[in-house]
């Protein structure tokens, strides 16, 4: 049975999750654990040219935040491996966090914009037409507060009903999607 992530619960778990997160050998460990469905230290070594103590080290703090767990049937002696668990997470309001937090959420968010922005010149690159793998929308409404929360509160379950968080739980010709979505209030 797949255990799922647990969602950090307080503003320390959530700072060290943060930290964990922003750590880029772990993002490329986490991003192959998310295509491959499970590696070891020394897989994850020759692919991302780490040292196997490194990889081995990363891999611990990774299931240490619970983003990983080891598949104990396939690990034997000193050699582990390892699997992605589902995880999704969504920061709380900025104004409740510890300082320390809010920083760790910032950094975070700082190494990932840079990876957001490749992903959507590659997607506006790739894009096909309406019926292609790349998809590129851009649109406007008007909306009230609880209008925008109705709103995300049914693109998150658009994402559960079609989405499956772990590679083994989905169809062979499933691949990874990257999916982001922002709203912001126009200025002006």
């Amino acid at each position: 049975m797949q255990k799922r992530a647990v969602e950090p619960a307080t503003s320390a778990e959530r700072t060290a999750l943060y930290r964990t997160l922003a750590h880029p050998l772990r993002g490329r460990i986490l991003q192959h654990l998310g295509t491959t469905a499970e590696a070891n230290s020394t897989t994850l070594a020759e692919i991302l040219g780490e040292s196997t103590g490194t990889t081995s080290y990363h891999l611990r703090k990774l299931a240490e935040s619970g983003l990983i767990a080891e598949i104990p049937e396939k690990s034997k002696g000193r050699e582990r491996w390892w699997r992605a668990l589902p995880f999704s997470h969504t920061m709380p309001d900025p104004a409740t966090m510890a300082p320390e937090e809010r920083a760790a959420a910032e950094q975070l968010a700082t190494l990932k914009i840079n990876a957001d922005i490749d992903r959507y010149v590659r997607a506006n690159k790739e894009w096909t037409g309406p019926d292609g793998w790349a998809q590129v929308q851009r649109h406007s409404a008007y909306m009230t507060h609880a209008e925008l929360q109705a709103f995300m509160d049914d693109y998150m379950e658009l994402l559960r009903k079609h989405g499956h968080p772990l590679p083994a739980d989905a169809p062979a010709d499933a691949q990874l999607m990257s999916i982001r979505f922002f709203a912001v209030p126009e200025q002006g």
